[in-house]
């Protein structure tokens, strides 16, 4: 899809640059939930990639592009672009919801610029903005998780 492999990883780093280490430095977990109500849970955003409830655990349920409920799932509800309720769709308003634990609200994780509490977390604004410009959601994982 790209005709510059080096490029789009060049710029996918740059617009997370920091993306891993600012979520690992998070002392909560960072917890998605999406749905209506938003009680379906879709992972934790910022868990180390081998927990199994872990949005970067490739083989886990969270964090498998195969996964239905798989925010990395482009043909899936979380996933698809398209789908109002997944944080990719540029022009959603049902966005999954970041919260900890405890509870406490951490805005919705969406590329929708204009949504009302759009996540200030600055690296997962990043990630959502990327998604927008690279629309390569196994490159995006690969570099949010940094697995290649």
């Amino acid at each position: 899809m790209w005709k510059n492999g080096r490029l789009f990883a060049f710029l996918v780093a740059a617009s997370l640059g920091g993306l891993a280490s600012e979520a690992s430095a998070q002392s909560t977990a960072l917890l998605l939930f999406g749905g209506t109500s938003h009680k379906t849970f879709l992972g934790c955003l910022n868990c180390g990639q081998y927990e199994s409830s872990s949005v970067c655990n490739a083989y886990g349920e969270f964090g498998s592009p195969y996964q239905a409920d798989s925010i990395w799932n482009p043909y899936g509800t979380y996933g698809s672009k398209y789908n109002n309720e997944s944080p990719w769709n540029t022009y959603g308003t049902s966005a999954p919801a970041i919260v900890d634990k405890d509870g406490n609200f951490y805005g919705y994780l969406s590329a929708n610029r204009y949504l009302a509490k759009r996540t200030t977390i600055k690296g997962l604004v990043a990630l959502t903005e990327a998604a927008e410009e690279f629309d390569d959601l196994e490159k995006l994982s690969d570099a949010f998780c940094r697995r290649r």
